[in-house]
């Protein structure tokens, strides 16, 4: 019997994360998908910390006006300059059981715009 959506996520998630780890020195990026909204947090695994946090959501990017894609690209921006405030420069990125593909993708592009190196 076929899996469902949520369940092959879940599996290649549980399969990143087995390999994708964060530390003090270099946290993970955890990006989760809605259908509507998109979400990124910099995890510090070791400690059980989120360092910062910036979704699609945010008043200065549901204001923009944008598409989804447009609107990915915002979030990673945001969330690299948060990044950088809190003295975080590289990140372990960590798609989160998602193809690296459109609003994920943008997502990543955003954040290398923003000046965060993975």
């Amino acid at each position: 019997m076929a899996l469902t959506k949520n369940k092959r996520r879940t599996r290649i998630k549980n399969r990143i994360r087995k390999i994708v780890s964060g530390t003090e020195a270099r946290p993970r990026l955890a990006v989760f998908r809605s259908n509507k909204e998109i979400y990124a947090q910099i995890v510090d695994d070791e400690s059980g910390n989120t360092l910062v946090a910036s979704s699609s959501r945010d008043k200065d990017i549901k204001t923009a006006k944008a598409n989804k894609t447009e609107a990915a690209a915002l979030v990673g921006k945001a969330i690299a300059e948060k990044a950088l405030k809190a003295g975080v420069e590289t990140i372990a990125f960590d798609r989160g059981g998602y193809l690296y593909h459109g609003r994920v993708k943008s997502l990543a592009e955003g954040a290398r715009e923003g000046g965060l190196k993975f």
